[in-house]
């Protein structure tokens, strides 16, 4: 019998990097990102969405984001390095999210802005009121949003999908 919830999407914005002397896509996570991260999948984990493909930006941030996430969950999803989604506008997130195989009933994206903001605010036609406004607001390095697809991967449309929740996990500073 198949599967019939919702598909379930959740965009996460990579955790705070660092600005040291080196190319953008390498770039690493700074001691904040390295908190916030592990937060950011104790968050995912305790409010049960649980990803079983991951698609991720080969940037090291991301990269370094996923890795400190990915412990926190107690599930072991697939996980995609994408290229696309390095730079990727909304519109190119979209596309990259289209090409999901179908039976994927949550996928974990991890990004960076403005794509992964502007991914969301495209997508969500409605939705929780405060995670909405909270969305349109500042969308925070290792902001999470969760949205609720209608059909599936291939027929995703801005409009078409509910914005669920959204939170900011937050790791606290060592003493």
């Amino acid at each position: 019998m198949p599967n019939s919830a919702p598909a379930r999407l959740i965009v996460l914005r990579h955790a705070k990097s660092a600005w040291p002397d080196v190319p953008d896509h390498e770039r690493p996570l700074a001691a904040r990102g390295r908190r916030d991260a592990p937060a950011a999948g104790r968050w995912l984990r305790a409010a049960g969405y649980l990803p079983d493909l991951v698609i991720c930006s080969t940037a090291r941030r991301t990269r370094e984001t996923w890795a400190l996430v990915a412990p926190e969950l107690d599930a072991w999803p697939m996980v995609f390095y994408d290229p696309r989604v390095y730079g990727a506008s909304a519109a190119d997130l979209l596309g990259v999210l289209r090409d999901v195989p179908e039976g994927q009933r949550t996928v974990l994206l991890i990004g960076h802005q403005p794509g992964v903001q502007d991914v969301v605010l495209s997508l969500a036609g409605h939705g929780d009121d405060e995670a909405m406004a909270r969305a349109r607001g500042k969308f925070s390095t290792s902001a999470v949003a969760v949205l609720t697809l209608p059909g599936g991967w291939a027929e995703l449309a801005p409009d078409t999908t509910a914005l669920t929740d959204f939170a900011v996990p937050r790791g606290l500073a060592e003493h």
